[in-house]
C-alpha cells in the first residue's frame, strides 16, 4: 500500500501519539461494493482481512499487498456477521435473509460449507471466537446467547436461559477476552464476566455501565485485557475497567438506529479508541485524557464498521467502501523530527 504501513517490516516502531492519529488519512479505498459493508475482521496472526457485506458478498483481502484475494456470494442466505476461525481462510458468518438464522462455518479456500450451526430463531446481531479453544459465542435478537463448539452442530449451552434470564428486554453483545480466558455478555445496561474455563458457575461480576440501558450494540476488550468498552444504541462509548469495573469515561456521538450498530475499536497499545457515529462520522479519544483528539466528517448517515489493524498504525472502516487509515508521513516530517 503506497505510503501505508501494513506489512511486517512496516510495524512501525514510532508510540501511536495525538498527533500520528491526527494526521490519519484514507490511504486506499476499495469502491467496489454495491451494498454497505455489515462485519468485517482482521485475522490475529496473518495479514488478512475479511468484510461481510449487504450485497451479499464476503471478501477476502491481503492487507500487506492491498489486494482482495477472493470473492464469495451467499445469495442463498445473505452475510450480516463475519469473524475468523483460528484458520486465515475459514469463517463463521451470520445469515441476512430472514428466514434462515443459522450460523455456518465457510472454507473460503474452496468455498465449502463445513458445519451449520441452528439455534437462533431471530437475526445475530454480535459474534465472537474464543482464541484459545474451538468455541464462539453468538448473541440474537430472540433475546439468546449461545455458546457453541466449532465442532458440534448444536450449541452447548444457552447462557441466558441457564441463568434465569431468558425473558431479558433488548439486544445482547458477546465479547472473548484476547487469551480466550474471559468473555463479556452486555444488555440492560450491564456487562456479566464470564470465566471462559467455568462458565456452569455463571457470572463472576457484573459491572454497571452508568445507568446507561439502551441497547448494548459492541463489547470488546483491550488487547492486554486490561480494558473493556461497551457501545450502545443511544450513541455512548463506555470504557471500564475489565478487572474491577470501574468507569473510567463515557465518549457520546449521534444515536444510531435499531437496525445499525455502532462499533468502536481499541488502539493496539490500548491507548486510545476510535469509533463511528449515527451520522457516519468517525472519531478518536485519548483514553488517558478523556479527550477527543480526531474526527473526521462524512456524507454518510449511517454508522461505519471499524477495526485497528493488528499492531499496526492503520485501521480501518467500512461503509459503501472499504478505506484504510493510514498517516500522512508529510504531516509528521516536524514531528517525528522532533523526535
Amino acid at each position: 500500500m503506497a505510503g501505508g504501513q501494513t506489512d511486517g517490516e512496516d510495524k512501525v516502531s514510532l508510540e501511536l501519539t495525538e498527533e500520528i492519529i491526527q494526521s490519519m488519512e484514507v490511504g486506499m479505498a476499495f469502491r467496489d461494493y454495491n451494498g454497505r459493508i455489515s462485519s468485517m475482521d482482521f485475522h490475529k496472526t496473518s495479514n488478512y482481512l475479511v468484510t461481510a457485506s449487504d450485497d451479499e458478498s464476503i471478501r477476502l483481502y491481503d492487507v500487506s499487498n492491498a489486494t482482495c484475494l477472493k470473492t464469495i456470494n451467499s445469495k442463498k442466505y445473505g452475510v450480516d456477521l463475519v469473524s475468523f476461525t483460528s484458520h486465515p481462510t475459514t469463517v463463521i458468518y451470520s445469515s441476512k435473509n430472514g428466514w434462515d438464522e443459522s450460523l455456518r462455518l465457510l472454507s473460503l479456500h474452496d468455498n465449502k460449507y463445513l458445519r451449520y450451526f441452528k439455534g437462533h430463531h431471530d437475526r445475530v446481531v454480535s459474534l465472537s471466537l474464543c482464541a484459545r479453544t474451538e468455541c464462539f459465542i453468538s448473541g440474537s435478537l430472540d433475546r439468546t446467547v449461545l455458546l457453541w463448539d466449532q465442532r458440534a452442530d448444536k450449541c452447548q449451552v444457552d447462557l441466558l436461559y441457564m441463568y434465569g434470564l431468558l425473558r431479558v428486554k433488548g439486544r445482547p453483545a458477546t465479547a472473548y477476552d484476547d487469551q480466550g480466558l474471559v468473555f463479556a455478555v452486555a444488555f440492560g445496561g450491564s456487562i456479566r464476566m464470564f470465566d471462559s474455563r467455568n462458565y456452569e458457575k455463571g457470572p463472576y461480576e457484573i459491572f454497571s455501565v452508568g445507568g446507561d440501558v439502551s441497547d448494548a450494540n459492541v463489547v470488546k476488550f483491550s488487547n492486554d485485557g486490561r480494558l473493556m468498552l461497551l457501545t450502545t444504541k443511544d450513541g455512548r462509548i463506555h470504557v471500564l475497567d475489565s478487572f474491577r469495573g470501574t468507569l473510567l469515561g463515557t465518549y457520546n456521538v449521534k444515536p444510531v438506529s435499531s437496525d445499525s450498530t455502532l462499533e468502536a475499536s481499541f488502539s493496539p497499545e490500548g491507548m486510545f479508541v476510535i469509533s463511528g457515529s449515527g451520522d457516519g462520522s468517525v472519531y478518536a479519544w485519548s483514553i488517558r485524557s478523556g479527550k477527543e483528539v480526531a474526527s473526521w466528517l462524512s456524507t454518510e448517515n449511517n454508522p461505519p464498521v471499524i477495526k485497528w489493524a493488528p499492531g499496526s498504525l492503520m485501521f480501518v472502516t467500512g461503509s459503501s467502501e472499504l478505506s484504510f487509515w493510514i498517516p500522512d508521513l508529510s504531516k509528521l516530517a516536524a514531528y517525528i523530527g522532533r523526535k
